[in-house]
């Protein structure tokens, strides 16, 4: 009897024990994205992470927008979800990474930071995931060639002078230009305001009749630069080169109104972070190679338009379905 007794002991002593261990593996990570203003290009973010946390199984993510594209807005948000010491993985689009740096450097030190979309070099991030904006700006330079053959005046409009990605692309397509007759004579910045880039588009126009060409280093600023010019009576006549495939955008292109937009991959962006986190985690440490994945743009205009929206919509389709 005794011996029966040990035996039933033992087996529900193995049964907990092996429930604990199930407890144990089952436990999910727990990532914090947080995204820029909510606009076409993080909800396409928010979607490839969605997609990469339904295939993996083992990831809790809490991803949020901004209500205020602040770096002050950024760290409150953050400081809020990661106080409770149980989030395994943060990433970040630094706004302004030269003030932001300390903070950063204090996240790192309790959890994996990566940055995505815009990078924060100079802090213990452990990866930048995203976009080669140098070479993004470069291929926007290449558009503006293309429009201005005989070159002209162009301004650059964007949204935080100290944004990495942004300073990236000015300087991709300053190195770009060289060479050329097209001249960048001013850098107008609006603070992620779609209707101060507006006014920004508008005041240019006045100031500068013989104006070629406009820039728009962010998405936002495309749809509000097309409606200054056609409100100028100006469409096709300033020649209008983007970031993104905001849908206002894209219309503009096969309006003729826009030149051409060079867009990112977010999808792709959003999907790479969380599952390459997720490994790095799991003890792959290879994941992140030297600090940097970086994720190809692409140049589209009149000509390709309607092949690369055919493309996104099937990737969509996919994504939405759960399609590897």
């Amino acid at each position: 009897m005794k011996k029966f007794q040990l035996f039933i002991l033992a087996l529900c002593a193995g049964v907990l024990f092996q429930g604990c261990e199930n407890s144990v593996t089952q436990k999910k990570l727990h990532l914090v994205f947080i995204g820029g203003t909510p606009d076409n290009y993080w909800s396409v973010v928010r979607l490839g992470c969605d997609f990469a946390t339904r295939q993996l199984g083992d990831v809790d993510l809490d991803f949020r927008f901004l209500e205020s594209g602040t770096p002050a807005a950024q760290q409150e948000l953050l400081s809020t979800l990661v106080t409770n010491g149980t989030t395994d993985g943060v990433v970040i689009s630094p706004i302004d990474p030269e003030s932001q740096t300390d903070f950063l450097n204090t996240l790192a030190t309790n959890t994996l930071l990566v940055c995505a979309d815009s990078d924060a070099a100079k802090s213990r991030r452990r990866c930048y995931i995203g976009t080669d904006n140098v070479a993004a700006g470069m291929q926007a330079a290449e558009l503006l060639k293309a429009a201005l053959p005989q070159g002209g005046k162009i301004i650059l409009f964007a949204g935080y002078p100290n944004a990495e990605n942004t300073q990236d692309r000015a300087h991709g397509i300053q190195k770009g230009l060289t060479g050329s007759n097209v001249q960048i004579v001013d850098t107008l910045w609006d603070g992620t305001a779609s209707e101060v880039s507006q006014k920004n588009a508008e005041d240019a126009l006045a100031k500068h009749p013989d104006l070629a060409g406009m820039v728009c280093l962010n998405g936002y600023q495309g749809p509000a630069i097309l409606t200054a010019v056609r409100q100028a009576g100006r469409a096709g006549q300033v020649k209008i080169v983007c970031f993104e495939d905001y849908d206002k955008t894209m219309v503009g292109i096969a309006a003729g109104d826009i030149y051409g937009t060079i867009v990112q991959n977010p999808l792709k962006i959003g999907y790479q972070t969380i599952i390459r986190m997720d490994k790095y985690l799991h003890g792959d440490k290879t994941q992140f190679g030297n600090g940097k994945i970086l994720i190809p743009s692409q140049a589209i205009t009149k000509d390709n338009l309607t092949d690369y929206l055919a493309v996104q919509k099937n990737q969509l389709l996919q994504t939405q379905a759960g399609a590897p």
